[in-house]
Formats: structure tokens, sequence, C-alpha cells
């Protein structure tokens, strides 16, 4: 006797509901209907586009299983895929026999084959993912990335995600600073890495600009669906400057679907802002508690040994050699970030090269680095600060860093703190490092202290004043 869809179906799924857990199999197997059977094609709907590309993906070889217990050798399965409510369906064949299938070969209800469903906004068309550029530099790999304390824990969480992407606490990972802190070579390095470490997977880095215009031409050109399908395709999303998003209502509406997709489905998405989640202005609450989901981690201003070390790997992978007091000299004074930095090396090599030609030396250093930074305008660093309040106390920097407890070092350290938060971008958590290796709370009291005084000692608050003006000069 020949069993109808409905038995069939019936009893491949007690087959998923006993190699399931319950919560996959209410989520992804309850939902599908037993449409037909027609000699071995079973015929199931499925709710959407990512129903059948995640039943494909992840439970291809239990619906093998099932189907061949059912219905025999050579059993096939056909779905019928909802695109949207109030639209078409559409139809994609594919035998249970075979181990995957191309999913830009979906056709219509009609019989009629239409490869271009669902459009990449990069390759026209196809959605083929070997097909996908990923958009990734490849100059900017871990390799190349010097890892210091002001970036060791967005580069320790990078290395993890890359080893697992969407198995990790960080997903997503938010990762924010100033201009050229190195978010993006960052987000570039993560994305390589899994590249490597997982070549079937699909990865896409995209800036927020990017994908902005890509949206905005969807709406003109009615391929919202299509701008929507195809991202939902993503393994590995990173979005640069997502906050340029903010005000877009009908993108961030759009990425707040996307981005739920890729999150509950086990893809793994990245984040670069110019600021943390809670600073971001004119980006929906909903998208904001989204980005504090998995991990939000800051880059700060390097320190001097991870300034001094990036200029040593560039220098060593272009194959120059240059004094190491020269090295000193740019890794002291240019504070502000690695893009400045390596700016400043380059014209220094050009100036050698083309100009002088003469080897570098500390003369051309001095004269590259006054014109990059106007005296006046300078950035104040941690180091420097240091460097102003150990000579005004006569102080070496060894003993400002040291654990003593008397009065005149502990009060010279409280006031370097002070400094450091007061004319710095630093976190708390990064000046107290850099100061002797306090934590935060240290930082705080120092602060606090230090106010106190302003307002209790006159002799004390001048000095204060007189250092100030040393760090500005």
């Amino acid at each position: 006797m020949t069993k109808s869809h409905d038995l069939v179906w019936s009893n491949c799924m007690e087959i998923f509901k006993d190699n399931l857990q319950p919560a996959t199999y209410k989520t992804w197997f309850e939902p599908i209907k037993a449409l037909k059977l027609s000699s071995n094609v079973l015929t199931i709907q499925v709710p959407s586009p990512f129903f059948y590309e995640f039943l494909e993906d992840k439970y291809i070889d239990l619906l093998k299983k099932a189907l061949y217990k059912e219905i025999g050798e050579g059993a096939k399965l056909e779905y019928q895929v909802i695109v949207d409510q109030g639209e078409d369906e559409m139809s994609s064949s594919a035998s249970v026999k075979l181990p995957g299938h191309n999913r830009s070969e979906h056709s219509g209800s009609n019989g009629h084959s239409n490869t271009n469903t669902i459009k990449n906004p990069f390759i026209l068309p196809g959605i083929r993912t070997v097909e996908l550029d990923p958009q990734l530099n490849p100059n900017n790999s871990f390799e190349n990335f010097i890892e210091g304390d002001c970036n060791k824990v967005a580069c320790s969480a990078g290395l993890a995600i890359a080893s697992k992407p969407g198995n990790t606490p960080f997903n997503p990972l938010f990762v924010y600073g100033e201009s050229g802190l190195g978010k993006t070579h960052l987000a570039h390095a993560i994305g390589l890495k899994v590249r490597e470490l997982h070549p079937n997977k699909s990865v896409l880095y995209v800036s927020a600009n990017q994908f902005q215009t890509q949206y905005t031409e969807s709406v003109r050109n009615n391929t919202q669906n299509d701008f929507i399908n195809f991202y939902k395709l993503i393994d590995l999303l990173i979005i640069d400057d997502i906050h340029e998003l903010s005000g877009k209502t009908g993108t961030q509406n759009t990425f707040f679907h996307i981005f739920n997709h890729l999150h509950q489905s086990g893809k793994q998405l990245i984040l670069t802002s110019d600021k943390p989640p809670f600073q971001l202005q004119g980006v929906e609450q909903r998208l904001l508690s989204r980005f504090k989901w998995g991990l939000s981690t800051e880059l700060e201003t390097p320190d001097y040994l991870t300034r001094k070390a990036i200029l040593s790997h560039k220098i060593y992978k272009e194959g120059l050699t240059i004094k190491s007091e020269v090295v000193d000299y740019l890794a002291e004074n240019i504070t502000a970030n690695v893009r400045e930095l390596e700016g400043a090396l380059i014209s220094l090599i050009a100036q050698s090269t083309f100009v002088t030609k003469k080897e570098v030396d500390m003369e051309m250093a001095q004269d590259i680095v006054s014109k990059l930074i106007k005296t006046s305008n300078r950035t104040i660093s941690i180091e420097k600060i240091q460097k102003v309040v150990c000579e005004y106390f006569e102080l070496s920097m060894d003993v400002l860093h040291s654990k003593s407890r008397k009065r005149e070092i502990v009060q010279a350290r409280q006031i370097a703190m002070y400094l450091a938060k007061n004319y710095t971008k630093n976190s708390l958590q990064n000046i107290g490092s850099q100061i002797g290796k306090r934590d935060h709370a240290t930082v705080l009291h120092a602060c606090k202290t230090v106010n106190n005084l302003m307002d209790t000692d006159k002799a004390f608050k001048s000095s204060l004043k007189e250092l100030e003006l040393k760090l500005k000069f």
C-alpha cells in the first residue's frame, strides 16, 4: 500500500524528534509542511529561502537518512519556499542523494528555471558563495598586526573568532576607537584568518557606507528581498564604521533583520565604530542592545613600546635599515595613532630616497616630524606626561613606576594619572597600566585626591598649573 505524504513526513518527524534537541526540532522542523508525494519525490513547504539554506547546510544528512527509511532508494526532496508574505512561491528541487546543492538554481513553481532569484550586490548574477569576493586586503593580516596593551583584548578575541567563527561568546565582536588605531586592519585580519582556517565559509567585508548605498539601490530597483537574502547567506559579515548608519532608519531596520538571522543561525558578525555602542547617536535602541550581546572592546592609543614595535616591523618588512635612535625619536614624538606613525615613516623614506639621496638620520627625522606635527598642536601622550612629571619632581621613571609609598613619589604618580586623564583620550585602565601597572580604581582615587588638594592647598595648585604649562610647551 502506497504511503501518503502526511504519513511519510509524520514518520520522518519522529526520526528528527529523536535525533535533535527539542529547541532545534521546534525551530527548524515543526514549521515545515508536507504537500505531496509523487513517485519517490516528497514536496515540503518551508517558510523562507533561509529555512531551505539552513536545512541544506545543517541537516541534509539527517533528511537523507529519514527519507531513505520511509521512501527507499532514489528518494528525492522538493522544496516550496515562500519568498515573502503575499508573493509567489518558488520551489527548489534537490536530490537527497547529493551532499549539497547549487544554491543559485531555484526554479519557479511553474517549472521554469529562474537562476537570478537572489541577486548578489557585488557580483551579478547569482549568489554562489565561491564567486563572492570577500573584499579583504591581504596586507591587513594578523602577521602585520602588532599586538600591545592597547589592543590585546581585541586581538585575542579576533583569533578566537577565527578559530571558531560563530561559536564563541564574542558574537558580535564590536571594536571601537579613534581613527587610525587599527580597527579596519584587525577586521580584515580576522576575515583573512577565517578564510585560511575555514575555506568553505563565506566571508564578506563591507563598509557601512557601501551597505547603505546598496540598500538605497535595492529600494530604487524594488529588489530589497534580493539584497536581504544575499546578506543572510554570509557566514562571517564584517561591517566597518557602523556609526555611519546613524539616522538611516530604513537601512537600520533592514540590518536589524539581517543581524537577527545571522546571529540565530550561528553566523559571525564583526562591527567597527569610532564610539562604543552607548555613545552612538541616531541608532535604534533595539540595534544598540544587540551590539552589546557579544564583546565590545576598545582599541586605545598605542603606548611607546607598541609604537616602536610597529615602526620596527614596518622597517623590517620594507627591507630598510634605520638607526635605532631615529626609530626611538619617531615613536616618542608621534603619538596620535598608527596611521600617522606609518605616514611619518613613509615620508622619511621618500625624503631619503628621492630628495636628499642620503641615509636617514636624526636631522631628517626631526625635520619630518616638525612638518607633520605642529608643536602647538602636538598630541599630549602619557609618555610625555610622565617625563614632564619626573623632571619636575626630579624622579626617575623607574621610581615613578615603583611600589614605593613615600609621600612625594605617591603624589607625583597621582599627578601623572590626573594629567593623563585630563589631557589624553586613554581609558582609566590604560592610564593605570602605563603608570606603574595600576588598575582603574587607583587612577580614579588619584584623580579624586588631586582635585581635593587643588581645593585646599594653594601651593599644590600652583605646582600643578606649572606642570600643565610645561606640558603645553
